[in-house]
Formats: structure tokens, C-alpha cells, sequence
């Protein structure tokens, strides 16, 4: 009796609580919208494969000595795996569009603005009971309108590590959601003239303006916001090797194999985030609230500011590529691109929404140094 005790015992069916199987049926939710809806796979199926390992019970991955831990303590706790990716992204970035048309940093710059907003909506949280949110971690909450995983990821666990799992989640969710929550909003503020907007062939970048361009926005972070530096930097870095066109093989590295091993890692990383005692609480329906109202803000902030830059502006200037501001790179460029051929289809956006979706990959690692300033001591 005593044996079969012991075997019952051993199982994890023995062990199972009621938090560890529902955050389980989110890792397998995970790995549907990854395989089957194909939203961000890259990173939602790690994730949501650690979100399996974390919650089995007696495996011991999240304990001290187990694989997810050290993954967490190496890679995530420290910042490094962020920065990685932040230079293999620099290295796939073409800066082309927006040197060609740097107005369009002021989209980057609009699409920040939910950013702001909602670093007041979460405070505000705390009057509903069980919610207490620090400034801190409002913050880093507030990133997730920048629609961007690895900044998101990077401020929380600086500054709110223990909500880090319910931000990334959020932050990669909305990000895979662009073409599901962007269109409606587009629509509502633009009408069907101002989509049908075409605008003028952009000029030639040469390659000299490619080098000095990372080098130039490198600087301007060194002088103005060093606590953005370190995305900033990693990202100036891995663009540089791109365009210098000197240092090939680290380039490809950059872009493939290096960022490849650190997004399998992230998102295991992530993923052990995802246990039971630390995701299944109010506080986390409120940063997944929270995180909708904040990339929605960033998106209509970036068409509002659009629609005034084509009445200022001698050029035209179709308001739908203000939706890209927000990063989340390439999609939002394409579903600015998709609504303009639908309602012209003469109207190829691609090109000219770029410029400030990579204006937003830079806007929201601002928004995070700003915010890394203000809160982080």
C-alpha cells in the first residue's frame, strides 16, 4: 500500500492544482494563435511552451537549478536577451524611408502618446480593490502601447520583474492582433477621401546617409537620454553593421542565427512567467486591459497627427500611415498598405508607412529611457 502510495505520489496528477491547469489551457491557447492563427510563432510558441514546463508539477523548471530559472536569471533578469534582439532587429532595419522623409519622426513620436495615457489609467487602477499598482509598475505596463515585445520586456524587468509574464504576453498579443484591432480605428478616423490619398516617390537615401544615421541617433541618445542608451545603442549597432556593408557575416549572424537562439530562449524566458501564484490574479486582467487601451491611444494618436501634418504639409500625406507609428515592424506598415489599396488601388503605402514604423521602434525605446529616468531610481 505504502509502495503504491508513493508511486500516486510521484505523478503529477497527484500534485495538479486548479492555477496550474488553467495556466496550462493559456500555454496551449498560446500555441494555437502561433501555429494554427500564425500570430508572432516566433515568440508566442516559446512562450507558450514555458508556460507548459512552469506549471508541471514536481519538475522543478522555474527552482533554483531547473532550466527556466537560469534562462530567467541569464537572459531576462540582466537585460541582455532585449539588447540581442534589439541588434539583430537594427540589423534587418532599412532606415531608407525615413531618412528620405524625416517628418515622419513625428508619427513615431505621436504613437507614443497611448504610452503616457496609459501610465495614468494604470495608477488610476488602484482605486478598484485588490489592485496596487507602483509607479513602476505602471510604467512598465504603459510600454506595452509601443508595441514593441523586446523594449516591454526590457523596461519590466527593470522595473516590475514579477509582472514581467502578464506585460510580455500582452505586449506580443497586441502586436500579433495589428490586423484584427488597427483597421476599425483607421477607418473611424479617416474617411474614404483621405485614404485614397497617393503619395509623392520617395528620394534616394545614399549609403553614406545610411552609415551616419545610426551613428547620428546614437549620439542625440548620448547627449539627451543615456538611460535609453542601451536599446538605442544596440539597435545603432546592429543597424551600422548593415549598412556599412564591411562586416557582412556579422550582419547575417545578427539577423538569423543570433537572434534566432535568443528568441527561443526569451520566450522560454517569458514563459516561466507564466505560473499559476503569479499570472492568475486581477492585476493581470487590468495590464491586459490596460495594454488594448494604451496600443489603440498610440494608434489613433499616430492617424490624428498624420491627418494635420496633410493639411500643414504641401505634399500629401495619406493619414493611415500614422497607424505604423507604433511599431509593432512590419505589420502595421502592411495593414496601413492594405487599407489604401483598398480604397485605391493605385495606392502603394508600403514604402512610405515604413518611415515611421521604424520612427516608432525608436519612439518607444525613448519612451522607455524616459521613463527608466524618472522611475527607475
Amino acid at each position: 500500500m505504502d509502495v503504491l502510495n508513493t508511486l500516486w505520489q510521484s505523478t503529477g496528477l497527484a500534485h495538479f492544482q486548479w492555477g496550474q491547469v488553467v495556466m496550462m489551457l493559456v500555454g496551449f491557447g498560446l500555441l494555437y494563435l502561433a501555429i494554427v492563427k500564425k500570430f508572432e510563432p516566433l515568440l508566442l510558441l516559446p512562450i507558450g511552451f514555458g508556460a507548459l514546463l512552469t506549471n508541471i508539477p514536481l519538475a522543478g523548471f522555474t527552482e533554483i537549478g531547473g532550466l527556466l530559472h537560469y534562462i530567467y536569471y541569464v537572459g531576462i533578469d540582466t537585460g541582455i536577451f532585449p539588447l540581442i534582439i534589439f541588434m539583430g532587429v537594427g540589423a534587418m532595419t532599412d532606415f531608407g524611408a525615413l531618412i528620405a522623409n524625416p517628418k515622419m519622426l513625428l508619427l513615431g513620436a505621436a504613437a507614443q502618446f497611448g504610452i503616457f495615457t496609459t501610465l495614468f489609467g494604470a495608477i488610476a487602477l488602484n482605486l478598484i480593490p485588490g489592485i496596487e499598482f507602483s509607479i513602476q509598475d505602471a510604467a512598465a505596463i504603459a510600454i506595452i502601447g509601443g508595441a514593441d515585445g523586446p523594449t516591454a520586456i526590457f523596461l519590466a524587468s527593470k522595473l516590475a520583474p514579477e509582472l514581467l509574464g502578464a506585460i510580455a504576453v500582452a505586449a506580443y498579443s497586441y502586436m500579433a492582433l495589428v490586423p484584427i484591432i488597427q483597421p476599425p480605428i483607421m477607418r473611424a478616423l479617416t474617411s474614404v477621401e483621405e485614404r485614397k490619398i497617393e503619395m509623392l516617390q520617395l528620394r534616394h537615401v545614399t549609403k553614406v546617409e545610411k552609415i551616419i544615421f545610426p551613428l547620428a541617433v546614437l549620439l542625440m541618445a548620448i547627449f539627451f537620454l543615456p538611460a535609453a542608451t542601451p536599446l538605442i545603442g544596440m539597435f545603432c549597432l546592429g543597424n551600422l553593421m548593415r549598412e556599412s556593408g564591411v562586416v557582412e557575416r556579422l550582419s547575417l549572424t545578427s539577423q538569423n542565427e543570433l537572434i534566432n537562439i535568443v528568441t527561443i530562449f526569451l520566450g522560454l524566458g517569458v514563459g516561466s512567467k507564466l505560473s499559476s501564484d503569479q499570472f492568475l490574479n486581477i492585476e493581470t486582467l487590468g495590464i491586459l486591459g490596460l495594454g488594448a487601451v494604451a496600443f489603440s491611444i498610440g494608434t489613433a494618436a499616430g492617424i490624428l497627427m498624420a491627418k494635420v501634418m496633410n493639411k500643414l504639409s504641401t505634399d500629401p500625406i495619406n493619414p493611415l500611415i500614422g497607424a505604423a507609428g507604433v511599431s509593432a515592424v512590419p505589420m502595421a506598415a502592411r495593414v496601413a498598405n492594405k487599407l489604401g489599396l483598398e480604397a485605391n488601388p493605385h495606392n502603394f503605402l508600403l514604402m512610405h508607412a515604413m518611415g515611421p514604423n521604424v520612427a516608432g521602434v525608436l519612439g518607444s525605446a525613448v519612451a522607455a529611457g524616459i521613463l527608466l529616468a524618472l522611475v527607475g531610481q
